[in-house]
């Protein structure tokens, strides 16, 4: 069994990951905020970094993936391999931040890469107006998370409602999270569970 959540910036993704991971008893796979050496640089030179920082995340997710196959353990992940190449990186290539050069390197990449991964059995996308965004981004108060523009936002949320509305790969629920705190209210997470356990048991 392989879960995995995706969603904007502040969508709560590596919160509903541990919450779940302890709930069913998961092994959970955090995306590498924390020991990404390119974040600080990315935030304050986007156009510089760009390149730099999508490949760490490539990487880092396809070892990921790599991992989650081999351990044949059930999994829960916080971000997909997906999203990198679906969104972020093609958001920074139209806004100017990723060189044609630098856009078709990484794009061939990822196209070799995705030949040798598995789509996970249900993906969980947490869908957000900015405003409900841009609120949990200031309240855990990151440093390198400042300088996020709404804009630069608002460009990502419109890439991922692109991307769910296409998504064949496997099943999909969506959680809208505008008026849920499944952090403090434990019906909002029972929710939550509700519709995974429908979705987990026509798995099987």
């Amino acid at each position: 069994m392989h879960v995995a959540i995706a969603g904007n910036i502040g969508a709560g993704k590596t919160t509903l990951t541990k919450l779940l991971s302890k709930h069913y008893n998961w092994e959970p796979h955090y995306e590498s905020v924390d020991e990404n050496p390119y974040l600080d640089d990315f935030y304050g030179e986007m156009e510089r970094w760009s390149f730099n920082l999508q490949v760490y995340f490539l990487n880092s997710r396809f070892r990921q993936i790599l991992e989650i196959r081999k351990s044949g353990k059930e999994i829960i992940q916080d971000r997909t391999i997906y999203e990198d190449s679906r969104i972020f990186a093609p958001n920074l290539h139209a806004m100017g931040l990723m060189t044609d050069r630098d856009f078709k390197n990484y794009s061939s990449l990822f196209e070799l890469m995705e030949q040798l991964v598995s789509p996970p059995d249900l993906l969980i996308y947490l869908r957000g107006s900015i405003s409900t965004l841009v609120g949990q981004i200031h309240k855990r108060g990151r440093d390198y998370e400042n300088s996020i523009s709404i804009d630069y936002l608002s460009r990502l949320n419109e890439r991922y409602e692109a991307w769910i509305t296409n998504y064949d790969k496997g099943k999909l629920l969506i959680i809208d999270i505008d008026n849920l705190d499944f952090v403090s209210n434990q019906e909002d997470l029972g929710s939550i569970i509700d519709k995974i356990d429908a979705q987990i048991n026509g798995l099987f």
